[in-house]
């Protein structure tokens, strides 16, 4: 049972063509901080060198409620990004993104291309369909947006039919997700696929303005600090209305941050008793999300 039988139908299943498998079992953890995350990368990248192919699961014995994915979806597009793959395809029970989930809205259009996933797409995911799974087309968006971030295209469609692979390349029906046309790579890549971001900073226009331009998050945009984090966490960057604009590594724990925030640069050394650093997040460590919304314009998301 469990591990042991999903990994001999893997070998025999591959075997018959040649190929060698290796099981890799990853937590939340693993590709959350950095180290672990580079050492998986390292594991993966062998067994590909090897000719062997990743069996890839979450290792539900040691994954926490609080610390999981919860489906393989986003653990894929982590996955994906951390390879850099060119493409991701996702097999679902229903074959590709629609205005609203067809199986309770009759008049649902299928949407065959995704430019950029926004909140106007988001809202077509409805919640999850599938008994068989514990995400649904909402946690499948979730996938697309750290993958095509990336640079890594992104497919949906049925896994249900026979070789669904074969089918994408018939030109059967399936949803595109474009890759951005200036992916982040490397160490920023990290930065904006992680899943639990340790707090939250809501920033003013001013600030929206500057981080979109490249610049750095300083205290005087922050007007509200949420989160229990530490120095060097994580930390999602919402506008006024709570839209998430940006991810960053902070350079303050959330306390100082809580006593810093709104204040100019001058004046961080008089409140916190010692020299320190004038951005709250510095641009290096910082990923700007995509911006501006979209509209379906026929049967294509422009």
């Amino acid at each position: 049972v469990g591990q042991i039988a999903l990994a001999g139908a893997w070998s025999d299943a591959l075997g018959k063509d040649g190929l060698k498998s290796g099981q890799i079992l990853l937590t939340l953890g693993d590709t959350e901080e950095r180290r672990r995350y580079l050492n998986a990368r390292a594991t993966i990248s062998t067994l590909l060198k090897m000719k062997a192919v990743p069996v890839i699961n979450e290792n539900d014995t040691v994954a926490t409620s609080e610390i999981r994915y919860g489906d393989n979806d986003r653990l894929a597009a982590r996955v994906a990004t951390m390879m850099g793959a060119d493409l991701l395809v996702l097999l679902s029970d229903i074959d590709g993104l629609y205005t609203a989930p067809p199986a309770r809205d009759p008049q649902a259009r299928f949407i065959p291309v995704v430019d950029r996933i926004t909140p106007d797409i988001e809202a077509m995911a409805g919640a999850a369909a599938s008994e068989l799974s514990r995400g649904g087309m909402r946690t499948k968006l979730d996938a697309g947006k750290i993958a095509t971030a990336a640079g890594t295209a992104m497919i949906i469609t049925s896994g249900t039919r026979l070789s669904p692979l074969l089918a994408i390349e018939r030109g059967e029906r399936a949803t595109f997700f474009r890759p951005s046309p200036n992916p982040v790579k490397g160490y920023k890549t990290w930065i904006a696929g992680q899943l639990e971001p340790a707090g939250r900073l809501t920033v003013d226009a001013g600030a929206i303005g500057a981080l979109l331009s490249g610049k750095s998050l300083l205290p005087a945009g922050v007007k509200l600090v949420s989160g229990n984090f530490a120095r060097g966490d994580t930390v999602a960057i919402l506008s006024p209305e709570g839209r998430e604009i940006a991810r960053g590594l902070v350079a303050y724990d959330a306390a100082d941050a809580v006593r810093i925030a709104g204040l100019k640069t001058t004046e961080i050394e008089t409140v916190l008793g010692y020299e320190a650093r004038s951005a709250m997040i510095h641009r290096d460590d910082l990923v700007v999300s995509h911006a501006g919304g979209e509209q379906v314009v026929g049967d294509q998301v422009t």
